[in-house]
């Protein structure tokens, strides 16, 4: 009997080992099931908030002012780049040879037409025009001379005390006389003429551009020593392609820009070289304006109009530069400012073409566009809600 007692203790301690087990497993799995059961709740109880639905609060832009831009009638023109040059440029050079001994003028100077602006040596010169004076005082004289005995032989001739060949000797010795007489006078002229190129003079009035020659030097016929340009009167030459052959005339007006004149120049076309360069397919047009104050050697730009079309144009100071992007402000139908790109084209006046990036009837924001913010709304005038 004693022996039997412990296996039924041993009995009972494998019993209380298995419960043990069980509460464990079994508090485990209730674990598991509240876990998933909050889970379950907290997903059913979250909104699902769908992408672009958050709201974004923008910035109220005031102090600017959109238009509606539209497109509108613009003259089409032909624009070509090119230099200023005086209309008249005289080159001046020497038809003498001789050591220039006095220079009158410096680059820069005005001058007027006759005014003199060298002088060379003289001297020889002036040896040959006192020569001429005497030669054609001397031919005077005999040709008085002449003339005194002809009026003697006259009279006895016509008293019958001289015979014809005396009379008409003594006539041809009047006509000799009179006809060296012309000759020493006609070379005294030119002696002086000669005498005169030694004062080299400005053929037209203008200004002194260039000068090549100073004191001392030996000038040379044909060489140029000076330049002068007439400034009254400017001129552009321009290259316009052959497509353009048969829309300029000579005639047609012309707009001039240039970046040392505050504003553009009217001018006109004055000539039109109807010869096309094979190698550029260009014709040469000569453009004249009038500009006081202005130089030959500016560079310029030429717009010759040549007929009509529609372009969408903004103000100038609705265009906004962002590094190399070029782009304005426009104002949608909810409001809503946007930095939208855009490619321009000519400029018109105070306006400029946009070739591409906006659409018919946009509204651009125009003025106060330094306050103008990408995304912000626009509370100007014509908008929903002024602020």
């Amino acid at each position: 009997m004693k022996k039997d007692r412990p296996s039924g203790l041993q009995g009972r301690s494998v019993t209380s080992v298995g419960a043990r087990h069980a509460v464990r497993l079994f508090s485990f799995l209730f674990s598991c099931i509240v876990l998933a059961a909050s889970v379950l709740l907290l997903a059913g109880c979250t909104e699902k908030v769908k992408p672009g639905t958050a709201e974004v609060k923008r910035t109220a832009v005031t102090g600017v002012e959109a238009a509606e831009i539209l497109p509108s009638p613009v003259e089409e023109y032909y624009e070509a780049s090119g230099t200023v040059k005086a209309k008249t440029a005289s080159i001046v050079a020497s038809r003498v040879m001789g050591t220039v001994t006095s220079v009158k003028v410096r680059e820069g100077d005005h001058v007027h037409a006759g005014h003199v602006l060298l002088i060379l040596d003289d001297r020889d010169v002036a040896q040959r025009v006192k020569a001429a004076e005497k030669a054609l005082e001397a031919a005077e004289q005999n040709r008085l001379l002449a003339e005194v005995t002809y009026d003697r032989y006259k009279k006895l001739y016509d008293g019958k005390a001289a015979s014809k060949q005396e009379i008409d000797q003594i006539d041809t010795q009047r006509k000799v006389a009179g006809s060296e007489y012309e000759r020493a006078k006609a070379g005294l002229a030119e002696a002086q003429v000669y005498y005169g190129f030694t004062r080299i003079t400005a053929p037209v009035s203008g200004v002194v551009t260039e000068k090549k020659i100073d004191q001392g030097s030996m000038a040379v016929p044909g060489t140029p020593l000076l330049t002068i340009e007439d400034s009254s009167s400017l001129r552009i030459d321009v290259n316009a392609g052959e497509g353009l052959s048969g829309a300029l005339k000579a005639g047609m007006p012309a707009d001039i820009l240039i970046g040392a004149a505050p504003q553009k120049i009217s001018g006109r076309i004055s000539e039109i070289v109807p010869a096309v360069d094979p190698m550029s397919r260009t014709f040469l047009v000569k453009v004249e304006f009038k500009g006081p104050g202005l130089k030959s050697g500016l560079y310029a730009k030429v717009r010759i109009p040549v007929g009509k079309r529609e372009a969408v144009l903004v103000p100038k100071n609705a265009i906004v530069e962002k590094g190399e992007l070029t782009g304005v402000y426009t104002v949608g139908n909810d409001d809503v400012i946007r930095f939208t790109l855009v490619r321009t084209g000519k400029t018109y006046d105070d306006r400029v073409e946009i070739v591409s990036g906006l659409g018919t009837a946009e509204r651009v924001i125009v003025k106060g566009v330094e306050k103008a913010v990408d995304g912000g709304l626009y509370r100007g005038p014509g908008s929903e809600k002024q602020g």
